[in-house]
């Protein structure tokens, strides 16, 4: 892996009252081995009332803070919605965009995507962008025409020079949330694929750029999934939920 800095969030989704979030990062960072920001980013990606409470616990450790959603517009009257800005104010320092779960129940689409990349990155927030394909779509051999689409229209509007700071988490969604996990060997295919539709872009971008793997992760296969070549971490949803599988999960990426 050419110098790139591997890269494990935890997303909690719709989890943990601030109480919660205060009592995690407290045995989070308890367990963590020390120097461990010198070898790999670990990053946490909570609900919005819980974001400024995970700012502040995690505040001197490294560990980063990312929320799971925002709007593209930087102010507007859209109700119910959070502004880059917003975030930017409480100290996060990315945002999960597109996540396959935000796509099918909310009906974020793709030209969404193309303002709310660049829109984040404007302001300083590292995007985290999910894509991935059904479970259809992979049995109809269909997973590199839906990775194009996706990759090429959310990255459509990124300036070359500002690619490599987007990072792209694949989530087969058929693997998320179910118990099933790409072999390595899917993964790897996916995530190499995924690296050479930014290298249509740009050759450096591509070297540069991480690629993460989201699906069902855990303690028990992330070692294998993340000993893959072009696998830079992983997007880990339930198995993020109890700081010491995390911490197992982020020493397999450190290894």
């Amino acid at each position: 892996m050419p110098d790139r800095v591997p890269y494990v969030a935890g997303n909690w989704k719709m989890h943990k009252t601030v109480a919660e979030a205060r009592q995690y990062v407290s045995k989070l960072l308890g367990q963590l081995p020390l120097g461990l920001g010198e070898r790999l980013d670990v990053g946490l990606c909570v609900p919005f009332t819980a974001l400024a409470a995970t700012v502040e616990g995690v505040e001197g450790s490294g560990v980063k803070v990312a929320a799971q959603n925002m709007h593209q517009a930087p102010e507007g009257p859209f109700t119910g919605e959070i502004s880059a800005p917003m975030l930017l104010e409480l100290g996060v320092h990315g945002v999960v965009l597109g996540h396959s779960e935000r796509r099918r129940d909310f009906g974020e689409t793709d030209r969404a995507l193309q303002e709310k990349v660049p829109a984040a990155l404007d302001v300083g927030l590292e995007p985290i962008l999910c894509v991935g394909e059904l479970e259809e779509e992979r049995e109809a051999g269909e997973t590199q025409r839906k990775l194009r689409h996706q990759v090429q229209e959310a990255l459509d509007r990124v300036p070359e020079e500002r690619l490599a700071d987007v990072v792209i988490a694949y989530e087969p969604v058929w693997a998320i949330g179910t118990g099933l996990t790409a072999t390595p060997d899917q993964a790897e295919e996916a995530i190499a694929f995924i690296r050479a539709l930014v290298g249509d872009r740009s050759t450096e971008a591509a070297e540069a750029v991480r690629v993460l793997y989201g699906g069902s992760v855990n303690a028990g296969n992330a070692a294998e999934i993340l000993a893959q070549e072009n696998v830079d971490g992983a997007l880990v949803g339930g198995a993020s939920l109890d700081p010491a599988e995390f911490t197992e999960i982020v020493a397999a990426a450190a290894r």
